[in-house]
Parts: C-alpha cells; sequence; structure tokens
C-alpha cells in the first residue's frame, strides 16, 4: 500500500505505532518543524502519553494540520473510538469523527459509517467494500452527523488543511481499516514547498 499517499508531503508521526503506520502509508517520518501534516497515534488501551501531548502544542504553535488516529480498538478493550476520540478532545483540543465504527456481534470493529455521505465502508473481507447504510444505522449517527455537519459549516471546508480543525480517525493496526480514511485527509494537505 505504499502507493496511498500522492504527492511528496512531509509527514510526522507520533505516537505508539507510528512506525507501523509510516510504513503502511509508505510515509517517512519528518521533523515536526518541518513538517507539513501531523499524525498523532493515540491508544484506546493506553491513552495519551505527556511527551505526545507536549508535541501537539507545538503543532498548534506552528499551525501544522494534524490528525488524531485512534489505535488498539479490539472487542477486548473497555475504550472504543468514540470514548478515545472524546478523551484526546479534551486532552489535545477538540477533535471531529468523520467517520464512526460499526462492530460485529463480538464487539470488533468491521466497519466504517461516512458521517457525511452515511455510506458503509465494510472491512469486514479484509478489503473495502463500499455500501449503503441501513435506515437504522442512519437513525443512529443522525446526532453525530448533525454535529459534524455543523462544525464543518461553522469552520469552512478547509478548516483542516489551515490546521483548524482535527478529525479522529480509527486504524485498525495490521488491516485496512482506517488507512484509506489517513490517506484521504494527507493528499488534501497542498504542498508548500
Amino acid at each position: 500500500m505504499a502507493d496511498l499517499i500522492s504527492h511528496g508531503l512531509n509527514v510526522h508521526l507520533v505516537g505508539q505505532g507510528a512506525m507501523e503506520l509510516a510504513v503502511a502509508l509508505g510515509v517517512t517520518s519528518a521533523e515536526l518543524e518541518s513538517a507539513d501534516v501531523a499524525v498523532f497515534l493515540v491508544s484506546a488501551k493506553d491513552g495519551i502519553v505527556r511527551a505526545d501531548s507536549d508535541k501537539w502544542l507545538v503543532a498548534r504553535d506552528l499551525y501544522i494540520p494534524s490528525i488524531v488516529v485512534i489505535t488498539d480498538l479490539s472487542a477486548t478493550n473497555e475504550t472504543d473510538f468514540e470514548d478515545m476520540a472524546a478523551i484526546a478532545g479534551r486532552i489535545l483540543d477538540p477533535v471531529v469523527t468523520p467517520y464512526l465504527v460499526l462492530h460485529q456481534e463480538d464487539g470488533s470493529p468491521i466497519a466504517l459509517i461516512d458521517l457525511l455521505t452515511q455510506n458503509i465502508r465494510d472491512y469486514s473481507t479484509g478489503v473495502l467494500v463500499h455500501g449503503d447504510s441501513e435506515h437504522e444505522h442512519q437513525d443512529v449517527v443522525s446526532e453525530f452527523r448533525d454535529e459534524y455537519q455543523e462544525l464543518i459549516e461553522a469552520t469552512g471546508e478547509e478548516a483542516f488543511e489551515n490546521g483548524l480543525l482535527y478529525p479522529a480517525i480509527p486504524w485498525i493496526q495490521g488491516g485496512a481499516m482506517g488507512l484509506l480514511e489517513i490517506a484521504d485527509y494527507l493528499n488534501r494537505i497542498p504542498i508548500t514547498r
């Protein structure tokens, strides 16, 4: 999957699993001060370490667009994606969740629902399959969708690119779920050099 990023971004990756994500995306981690974008990995199991939150403050001072990637999502964790995104939003800065995680009956994450389109991004087979959501899915996410749309309207379409809006995206290590969604945000960043 080394071709996920369409142009030569300087990406700074921070947190547990950063090397694995860099390899999966096909990027090399740059120094924060020279980065076009920063990706902060936050473990749903272990939380956020102080050194990473200190780097978050540096990225904010430099107005570097930043993504929060929630990792260690499994059926056995007490903290799920939505809970960890809320925690990250309190410790770092408020984050937005463009996708919510859908689970199998055993609690394992298998798909994402896109809040703007309400389409399902099913990863249960290991390969992305797009599908329509059911009415029950739309009911469950309607409040999240409304909040997300209001925030996008209030901040503008390029708020992420301007370092003013911070998406939280789930990533299942060793799998495809989340990689394309992270890459979509990274590919929105214009190269300024």
